[in-house]
């Protein structure tokens, strides 16, 4: 019998007074030996919204007889995801970042409610993934995250192919170089899996970061969803957490500064998704650390880019894992001595540690040794300027050019750009200005995948600018700026621009301007009204009601460094 003075579990397992609580227990065929072992929650987004959810519950099981045979008791769950391939383009993508904060909220609720002494946490699409990790930083009992994996790729005319391509010819279509027939071959194709999607967007993005940051077992990001190697992985990850109950060591032990520093490294270094530079602020606001979007893009900034994955490259994850997956380009960063190797992890060894092993391999060329890295700075970078006071993000992995000069083409949604573009009403050195897409007037931070897709399958991908107060995804390409605050609901100078205004984008200095005076722009802020929503109840409004600023993760509650306890010392 474990002893559990110090687990919340104690609370509905022990003493005559738990006898109700116990009741229900052997209610669902419990006996005895399990009730008065460690509780163990296993929390996964799996649904039937997309392939990126389907495969979580086989893989749950695996780690729920992990978890049994270490003598733990699994209890699993579920929580929502919003899809972001499905949700693109209308306004469902407005749920999509709102849905981060409600599988915090929701995998906290439940753990607090039921008392569980630990938690694994699977996830497959882009804000499952941080949003996860977030509830096992806020309840901060041992825990353990693992990726439901990515998809495989698809194959259209001899090439490798992913939802993104299908984005980009919708484009192609609307300026009538595809026709009907060849874009429905490729939408059926694209994605012959489940899994989420394969390029290095958000959610292989924040896969890595998993592993990077200590909270997922080495290795368990890379196989593709299908694939058996993910059961074993989860059999593993039960394990471990497990282990992790017995040595106390929590995810606060572990998400330390330095560690999220590892995170932006790794983002950097693969032309990671630029949502990075909400999740990872997000992630360190639940353990009290401050770490802004400031710090992540000063990190990438000095990050060599080392690995060739789309959107800005060639390869997808699946050829990350036939060279070895996340521990290759781990140990080519840690041999460069651009990691933190003393950072502990969910196997209570270093990061290093668990790296040593690892040899290089020399005869691919997906993921090359920093000594001959693509570019020497990082695939994404930070901008600030008198248009972008609090900073915006860029990616400039696969940019040809890295300065833009261009007129401004206002929208104050992202339909209206939308329709621009498929009615090719724009031109050549446009800079497309999408606003009030924002935390707040969105509500909810828009992805523009649908938009800046369509924009390069009509070819103009490297002839016009876009910029938003929105978000881009991780498949976006292109010479894109998004998080750009402060936002146009508030009235940052994004909301004063107008059609015709002068602006420039440098990303090799870091610079992002419009030409006008300080007394033009003051006196086009006297003369600005906050816009009216049709999000006026719900959790939408709700959302907006709360959330903070993009630069500082786009949070919605004081996170750590208001606590007076966390949950795992109830």
């Amino acid at each position: 019998m474990v002893d559990k003075a110090r687990l919340p579990s104690r609370h509905v397992t022990v003493g005559p007074g738990r006898a109700p609580h116990r009741s229900y227990y052997y209610a669902m065929g419990l006996t005895e030996e399990q009730i008065n072992q460690p509780l163990v929650g296993v929390a996964t987004c799996w649904n039937e919204a997309a392939p990126c959810n389907i495969a979580l519950s086989r893989q749950a099981q695996s780690v729920k007889k992990g978890v049994s045979e270490a003598g733990g008791t699994p209890r699993e769950f579920t929580t929502i995801t919003v899809t972001d391939g499905i949700a693109m383009g209308h306004q469902g993508m407005k749920s999509s970042l709102v849905s981060r904060e409600i599988i915090a909220d929701s995998v906290e609720l439940t753990m607090r409610g039921h008392c569980y002494d630990a938690l694994v946490g699977l996830a497959g699409c882009d804000k499952s993934l941080p949003g996860m990790m977030m509830a096992m930083v806020r309840l901060n009992v041992p825990s353990v995250f693992m990726y439901g994996g990515s998809i495989l790729p698809g194959r259209f005319r001899g090439r490798d192919v992913t939802v993104v391509d299908v984005f980009e010819a919708v484009g192609q279509h609307a300026a009538g170089g595809m026709n009907d027939a060849d874009l429905h071959e490729l939408e059926c194709v694209a994605c012959p899996s489940a899994g989420a999607c394969g390029g290095q967007f958000t959610a292989n993005t924040m896969a890595m970061v998993s592993e990077a940051m200590g909270l997922a077992l080495p290795g368990s990001a890379g196989a593709p969803a299908p694939y058996e190697d993910r059961d074993r992985f989860a059999v593993e990850s039960g394990r471990a957490v497990m282990a992790l109950v017995e040595s106390r060591l929590r995810p606060r032990d572990i998400v330390t500064r330095r560690a999220l520093e590892n995170a932006a490294i790794v983002v950097g270094a693969t032309g990671g998704s630029t949502n990075a530079g909400l999740h990872l602020p997000a992630i360190a606001h639940e353990a009290g650390i401050r770490f802004t979007l400031d710090d992540v893009v000063e990190i990438m900034r000095r990050t060599p880019y080392i690995a060739d994955l789309k959107p800005g490259g060639k390869y997808v994850a699946l050829d990350v894992h036939r060279v070895g997956g996340v521990p290759v380009i781990l140990k080519a960063l840690l041999e460069a001595g651009l990691l933190h190797g003393d950072c502990l992890t969910v196997t209570g060894k270093t990061l290093a540690e668990n790296h040593a092993e690892v040899v290089f391999p020399t005869d691919q060329d997906v993921v090359y040794p920093v000594s001959r890295a693509i570019s020497p700075s990082g695939g994404v970078v930070g901008l600030k300027g008198n248009l972008a006071p609090e900073g915006a993000i860029v990616k400039i992995a696969g940019l040809h050019e890295l300065r833009f000069e261009g007129t401004a083409l206002c929208f104050d949604s992202e339909e209206e750009a939308f329709r621009a573009v498929q009615e090719r009403a724009y031109k050549a050195g446009d800079v497309l200005v999408i606003r009030y897409e924002g935390p707040k007037g969105g509500p909810g931070m828009r992805e523009m995948l649908s938009t800046t897709g369509a924009i390069y399958g009509q070819g103009m991908g490297e002839r016009v600018a876009l910029i938003t107060d929105g978000r881009f995804s991780g498949g976006t390409r292109g010479f894109c700026v998004g998080h750009v605050g402060p936002e146009a609901a508030v009235g940052g100078p994004i909301a004063l621009l107008r059609d015709g205004d002068r602006i420039v984008i440098d990303a090799a200095e870091g610079r992002i301007e419009v030409q006008l005076s300080e007394q033009e722009l003051a006196a086009r802020r006297a003369a600005w009204q906050p816009r009216r929503t049709d999000y006026n109840s719900g959790a939408i409004w709700k959302y907006a009601q709360t959330v903070g600023p993009a630069c500082y993760g786009a949070v919605t509650q004081p996170g750590g460094a208001a606590e007076t306890h966390c949950y795992a010392d109830i």
